[in-house]
Parts: C-alpha cells; structure tokens; sequence
C-alpha cells in the first residue's frame, strides 16, 4: 500500500520539499535520497557562488576571453539558454547576472547610473559564440550565470529521477519551482499555493495539478524599496535596471525549466508580457504593480 513520505532539505538557497507516495519507509529514504543528491549535484555544478564549480570554470575562461569546451549536460543547458535569449529579444540573458556587481539589495542604495553603464558592455548573450562544444568569449570580462534556469532544471532532474524509480505519485517543491510526477493515488490533483506578491502570508491563489510543472517570477523576492518605489532583482539586461509592470507571474508548463523561464520572460516584459503569454498558448496567472489580476485557462483551477 501507498504511504505519502514528505523529506525537507535545503539546496540552492532555499527551502525544498520532496513528497512521494511509496510502499515502504526503506524505499522513501533510498529514493529522496538520490532525488536530493540529484539536486546538490546541479547546485554543485552550476553555482555562481562555488569557486570549484564547472560555471565557475567557464566564468574563468570568460574573464581572459578564452574558448571552453563543454560536457553534454552543459551544451544542453546552453542551447535552451541561446533560444530563450532569442524568443525573448534578448530579454532574458544569462551573460546579466554581471549586474549584481552594481545591484546590492541588502542595503537602502540605488547605483549610481556610471556603475551600470560600465558593465552593460559586458551583456548580451550575443557576444558569446557557442558552437557546440565551444564557447568562446571574444570579449575579456564577461561571465554567465545559470541562476535563471538552475534550480527549475534541478527540479526536472529529482522528478525525472523520482519517476525511473517507479514513483508514480508525487511532487518535488524545490523553493516554489515545482514538478509534479502524478496525481494523488486516488487520482486527486494536488493542491498548490501561489504567493501573493505583497502578502506572503496568504496565497494569492491555488492550483490544481496532476502533472507537469508550476514556477512563479515575481518582484518579492528580493527587492528594496526606496522612496515608495519597489526595485526588485529581476533586471532588463539592456538598461540595467529592475522591471516594473508585473508584480508575479506563475505558468504552467510539462517542465519546470519552460515553466520557470517563460515566467521571467513574461516579468521582464512588463505589461507588455500579458499578451506575449497569451500568444504562447500556455495556462498561467500574473498580478500587476497595481494589483490587479488575471489568469487563462487557469480560471477552473483557482480558489
């Protein structure tokens, strides 16, 4: 008989949960523990914040302007970054993290604009040649950070893992980014949370899922707000500065990858990302700065 086994952990800088419905406590332990170890690995690999990481080994080519060759898991990684460099006008862009040399949102401080225009010759994925396995850095200074894209292909990975180990029922939650591997044994979706963007103690909305992927980008997870004006970490690579028009966008999607990064697309388009997510055909719900909201083919499923 199923038993539902609920494993916490923290990976990526987050709180992450497996829930798994398995026969027997012995199963429970052996399957969470490789999905967690699934996890660490991506973590391991791809942080910008270990200095033995492999990005951390592309980042160091990137910096003298070199040319890297890299391992299938990375090409792959890096050809879904290059198309939603592209589907996105260059809106969503891994060679942007750079900007956190100038955004500190642990203190009450806006850049001066010089800091900012001196790293945004260092942007645009554009500037980068991938030619499967190569990359090459023309220009000495440039980095990229998987940090858009890491933690959701984390999820996919523990949920793919999960699911070749026979669960069929179950749900991996790794900070938000979610990925359902099947419906309640008695064929109940399960039942999720979406954050409100300005009350985190109460859901803006639930969700019905049976399987696939839910993520949700918003503007409150790390932001300062100086002046009444709310500058969050989600930054247009072409000016340097926060978003604004959309407080939270949530998606549906087969995977939790599509389902994270069509979400920050959607953010960084500000308004203007509502009707690109209906162009998309996708479900998924958004609320603006001024709290206003809306959702398609989300509308059966909300509460």
């Amino acid at each position: 008989m199923l038993k539902l086994y609920s494993n916490s952990f923290t990976a990526m800088g987050t709180e992450c949960c497996l829930h798994l419905y398995v026969s027997s406590p012995s199963d429970a332990d052996a399957i969470a523990y490789s999905a967690i170890q699934e996890v660490l690995r991506v973590e391991a690999r791809y942080s910008r914040y270990r200095t033995g990481s492999f990005l951390a080994r592309i980042n160091h080519a990137a910096q003298r302007g070199a040319v890297i060759e890299v391992d299938e898991e990375t090409a792959g990684l890096l050809d879904y970054a290059y198309a939603c460099y592209k589907k996105s006008g260059g809106l969503f862009d891994i060679t942007s993290g750079i900007l956190r040399q100038a955004w500190d949102f642990s203190v009450l401080n806006l850049p001066a604009q010089s800091e900012i225009n001196r790293l945004l010759p260092f942007i645009g994925l554009d500037k980068v040649r991938w030619q499967s396995p190569r990359l090459s850095f023309s220009i000495p200074g440039m980095e990229l950070d998987f940090g858009g894209i890491g933690k959701e292909y984390a999820a996919d990975r523990a949920a793919a893992l999960c699911a070749a180990q026979g669960v069929e029922h179950g749900l991996v939650d790794l900070g938000g980014d979610i990925a359902v591997i099947g419906p309640h044994p008695d064929r109940e979706p399960w039942r999720i949370g979406i954050c409100h963007p300005r009350n985190p103690n109460s859901p803006m909305a639930s969700v019905d899922v049976e399987k696939g992927a839910l993520a949700t980008s918003g503007d409150y997870e790390r932001f300062i707000e100086i002046d009444g004006k709310r500058y969050c970490h989600l930054l247009n690579p072409k000016s340097g500065w926060p978003v604004r028009g959309l407080s939270s966008v949530s998606v549906l999607a087969d995977q939790c990858l599509v389902a994270g990064s069509v979400a920050s697309v959607a953010m960084l388009k500000g308004l203007d990302g509502i009707g690109w997510l209906d162009g998309l055909g996708v479900r998924y719900l958004w609320m603006d700065d001024e709290g206003r909201q809306g959702d398609s083919l989300f509308a059966s499923s909300l509460s």
